[in-house]
């Protein structure tokens, strides 16, 4: 019998052969293994070729992936399945501004994840996990939809801080004159101003006291058809006709105006 002298495995729980990567939603080139969390929650991907920032943000995310995933099942009152996700320039993009990516709104058809690479800020690339890993505790039936969307946005907030506020979307729902998405839904995630209105009402709601982790059960309840004013009636116990015109006013009552998706400055409890 032998015992040969190896090097340890690459951080992060490594147990016997070393899996293939998954079919990711847009990369295509070089998947190199990081390695999994000690849980088996989250297996991390690097793309090579960005060299030694990328490989930092990865092991950043990796280092960090079983504590958000289990902040999430908090905010869920679910326990979450693994996923794979790998740190690229999406998009071309190496500060974070390339976003991210899943195939679907489930453990299943949305467990391979993208991350935008964000060199010397890895604070972005865990918020970014979030925002996708929270879609991923979403039934299948609620992103894809605005509501769903700014859902995902406030639960990145949360959990991965303020280190996407460049990617607010509620000013911009303020300046184009606040159409009324409370009562309807918008059927995708794309458009600014619907995902706007659900960040700022969400906001609204927080500071009356309505926690997000009240809030993210009753918008999965509610699915894709609910609304935000569904999601109002849920939980106040008030009649949902009630929720645009006094999230209006309170809207118009603010001194500073709308200047980020927070306004009401709700804190995230």
């Amino acid at each position: 019998m032998n015992h040969p002298l190896r090097p340890p495995p690459p951080f992060g729980r490594q147990v016997g052969a070393s899996p293939k990567a998954p079919i990711w939603p847009s990369y295509t080139g070089p998947s190199r293994l990081v390695g999994a969390s000690p849980t088996g929650r989250a297996t991390v991907w690097v793309d090579p070729s960005l060299g030694a920032p990328a490989l930092e943000n990865a092991r950043a995310l990796l280092a960090a992936a079983d504590q958000i995933a289990a902040a999430n099942d908090a905010l869920f009152g679910t326990i979450g399945g693994s996923v794979s996700v790998i740190v690229f320039a999406l998009g071309g993009m190496t500060d974070g501004t390339g976003g991210a990516d899943h195939g679907g709104c489930d453990y299943i058809r949305g467990a391979a994840i993208e991350v935008c690479a964000a060199f010397g800020e890895s604070n972005r690339i865990l918020a970014l996990f979030e925002a996708e890993l929270s879609e991923c505790s979403m039934g299948g039936d609620l992103c894809g939809h605005s509501t769903g969307e700014a859902l995902s946005r406030w639960c990145a907030a949360q959990i991965g801080g303020d280190a996407l506020s460049d990617f607010a979307t509620a000013p911009s729902w303020a300046q184009d004159a606040m159409p009324d998405f409370v009562n309807r839904t918008d059927p995708t995630d794309q458009n600014a101003n619907s995902t706007g209105c659900g960040m700022a009402f969400i906001s609204w709601l927080m500071s009356q006291g309505h926690s997000l982790k009240e809030i993210a059960p009753a918008m999965v309840t509610l699915g894709a058809s609910g609304t935000l004013a569904r999601l109002y009636a849920a939980l106040t116990a008030d009649a949902a006709s009630n929720a645009w015109p006094r999230f209006l006013a309170a809207v118009k009552a603010l001194p500073g105006g709308v200047r980020s998706d927070n306004p009401f400055g709700a804190g995230c409890g």
